[in-house]
């Protein structure tokens, strides 16, 4: 571990679903007596071609024997180069074809002795042609209407029963949105004449609801049909009197809060919300810690941040081990120094959504804050990235692969995939990847470029949903269902951290082994047993991190 329109009419129409209203951007003065929508029809789709006509140069070829100049077949290509095999294979059937492909190169010095066709070129002629290209389809988008996204429980809270706002989207010019159906739990719903449909949803169980909705253009044609699941739990917090509801909506048309992961689990998080380690809070303040990291303060001695000459060996042990009185001189700049990356840890939080302190408590266990290469290893940056991870960002995290691609390739080169890349290319990309996070700098006042290493934090967050995706496709391929069916949140993101610690293959064999002894659903108490031999690091690794 890869991953989001629609109408209101003037008149209210109820959905066939108890306590489910729609409302309208400009409601009636008096109350109307509402029906239920009739079942919908299937909708058709996207169907969107237009035919075009370009200019193009066919040039004619003619297949030749080499013994005797005899006329094969004709050839017609667009190019001007040697004809390729499927137009020989197209124009001139398997026979020539196959022996076109197996013969022999001809010795120019010497034609008589060679064998099989040689191609001359007879002419070439300007021509018209119809091409179909198809056009930008309608689609349709989720929100929620006066309710307010909390980051630190990546969940939505509503003071009211939520409304839900479904909004059409039509690419096209002088095209529009002309009606929004669907179904909610099953029951049928219809907006016609706007491109936005909004209505409330009651309370549902734990798993949710599933819904359902596509928009229908003027252009004579639907959106495809897209889905969510939605849940709607309600609590008093405390105040009987004060109810809020809860709200948690999966679907890749979802244009609101949501946590991280969710969509490719397929799971909700906790009701409502995530628990501490897995949260964002609201400020930065809320993520200083003071912990006496030793590797930091060798490093912070080393460098001559810290002072430690009136310690025995200038606080250090042989091999640069910080002893207790270094430990105890450099306590003040080694918490300065933990806290200097919480504003962005928080604001790469928010804008990726990944928690703000599972990441803090990642960068602590992989470098203690000190974003350096680890001993002259692979490891780099504060997250401690190696090749096969940035090899794992770029292959499951496509939005990011898109973003980081073009600043070192053209976007030619980009625009065909990190996995249809030739190897080359591949691996300049993941070196550049690991460079970029690497903040080691001889040049530079403390030996590390502090800009460089800023940078790297929103890497790390979008290295760690590139391998909650690949963790939910292991947990797929071995136990056949989706990993919200067979685990829950918190220990997904368990499983995420020994993707992220591991690799892939150390998660695959645990899980395989798990389901072997525990059957399902899969657990990290029935998991983490079997992270053995090389891989039995990672046990450790996660708890740490998940303290």
């Amino acid at each position: 571990m890869q991953k989001r329109r629609w109408t209101t009419g003037l008149l209210l129409i109820l959905i066939a679903i108890s306590n489910l209203a729609f409302t309208s951007a400009a409601p009636p003065a008096s109350p109307v007596d509402l029906a239920p929508a009739s079942a919908s029809n299937p909708p058709p789709g996207p169907d969107r071609f237009s035919i075009i006509t370009v200019e193009y140069t066919s040039h004619e070829w003619n297949l030749r024997t080499w013994n005797g100049k005899k006329l094969a077949c004709t050839v017609f290509s667009e190019s001007d180069k040697v004809p390729q095999p499927h137009e020989i294979y197209r124009d001139c059937g398997e026979t020539i074809y196959n022996k076109w492909m197996t013969q022999p190169l001809c010795n120019i010095h010497d034609v008589q002795s060679c064998t099989g066709y040689y191609a001359v070129l007879i002419d070439s002629i300007q021509k018209e042609k119809e091409i179909a290209m198809q056009l930008p389809t309608a689609s349709a988008w989720l929100s929620l209407e006066d309710c307010e996204p909390v980051f630190s429980t990546s969940t939505n809270i509503c003071e009211t029963k939520p409304t839900i706002v479904i909004k059409g989207l039509e690419p096209l010019p002088n095209e529009s949105i002309n009606r929004i159906e669907g179904t909610y739990d099953g029951n049928s719903f219809s907006c016609d004449q706007a491109d936005t449909c909004k209505f409330r949803i009651p309370e549902t169980d734990d798993d949710g609801v599933e819904m359902q909705f596509w928009a229908y253009s003027s252009y004579g044609d639907s959106s495809e049909v897209f889905t969510a699941q939605i849940r709607v739990r309600v609590a008093d917090e405390g105040d009987p009197d004060q109810l809020y509801w809860y709200v948690d909506v999966l679907s890749p048309q979802w244009q609101g809060q949501a946590a991280t992961c969710t969509d490719a689990w397929n799971i909700f998080p906790p009701v409502g919300g995530t628990p501490a380690r897995l949260s964002t809070p609201k400020y930065s303040e809320e993520l200083s810690s003071d912990i006496p990291y030793t590797y930091l303060a060798a490093n912070l001695i080393l460098q001559g941040i810290v002072d430690a000459s009136t310690c025995p060996d200038g606080g250090l042990l042989p091999g640069n081990v910080v002893n207790q009185c270094g430990l105890e001189k450099s306590r003040g700049a080694v918490t300065e120094w933990q806290n200097q990356f919480d504003d962005l840890i928080l604001s790469t939080a928010k804008e990726t959504s990944v928690p703000a302190r599972l990441l803090k408590n990642l960068f602590a266990r992989e470098s203690q804050f000190w974003p350096g290469v680890y001993q002259a290893a692979s490891d780099v940056g504060l997250g401690q990235l190696t090749e096969n991870g940035a090899d794992t960002t770029l292959f499951w995290n496509r939005s990011f692969f898109n973003q980081f691609c073009p600043l070192v390739m053209d976007a030619e080169t980009c625009s065909v995939g990190y996995a249809n890349l030739d190897e080359e290319i591949q691996l300049e990309l993941r070196q550049s990847l690991v460079a970029s996070v690497n903040a080691t700098c001889e040049e530079c006042p403390l030996g590390l470029d502090l800009t460089q290493s800023k940078y790297s934090v929103n890497v790390f967050a979008h290295t760690l949903t590139a391998n909650c995706e690949q963790a939910a496709q292991v947990i797929y391929n071995y136990t056949g269902s989706l990993p919200g069916e067979v685990a829950v949140y918190e220990d997904l993101w368990k499983f995420t951290l020994v993707n992220y610690n591991a690799g892939g293959g150390c998660l695959a064999e645990a899980v395989s082994a798990a389901q072997a002894f525990s059957g399902l659903p899969i657990t990290w108490e029935t998991v983490s047993p079997h992270l053995t031999g090389a891989c039995s690091g990672a046990v450790g690794y996660v708890n740490d991190i998940s303290k």
